[in-house]
């Protein structure tokens, strides 16, 4: 399958970033990261993104009469290509928005049906309107680069906490 439509799902797409960090989990603890989504369909989601290379099994382990299996996220094979990004459509992109959205919501929901503390966590969803040349556009977007790759590719470790960061960026209309 197309990694694109692999990860035009927002389940996939959840799963994936439960596993980003270089995490091994079980589908268990997928279950219980996801509580609003079926656990028929977590272990069918991650059948799906095992078979397609996205997911490897970190190990198994007997629990109860069964094998019990954790896996582990392959970041290599969960992109987009460049290629595959600059020939998407307009309805592509809108997919992949909506996707995106309905992920955003889930999350968010999932965060705070749990113990919330969103001004201790420093929760932001803020939108501007700004007006850039296209050299304002891109030195903005290379600032946001700059302060983001070096932290992306951490992963758990004392003190950390996993945080989603959805930077959005398009023209309006005028």
């Amino acid at each position: 399958m197309d990694p694109v439509e692999l990860l035009l799902h927002p389940v996939r797409l959840r799963i994936v970033h439960a596993l980003s960090g270089g995490r091994v989990v079980t589908t268990a603890d997928l279950c219980a990261r996801l509580p609003d989504v079926s656990q028929a369909t977590v272990y069918r989601q991650v059948g799906t993104l095992t078979d397609a290379g996205i997911l490897e099994v970190a190990g198994e382990q007997r629990v109860r009469g069964f094998v019990e299996r954790s896996y582990r996220l392959r970041p290599e094979r969960a992109v987009i290509s460049a290629e595959k990004a600059a020939s998407a459509t307009a309805d592509d992109h809108r997919r992949v928005f909506a996707t995106a959205m309905a992920v955003l919501l889930a999350e968010f929901g999932s965060y705070l049906d749990g113990d919330p503390e969103p001004a201790d966590d420093q929760v932001g969803y803020r939108q501007h309107a700004i007006w850039l040349t296209p050299a304002e556009r891109e030195k903005l977007i290379d600032g946001l680069r700059e302060a983001i790759l070096p932290v992306i590719a951490n992963g758990p470790g004392e003190g950390r906490t996993p945080h989603l960061l959805s930077p959005i960026l398009f023209p309006t209309a005028q």
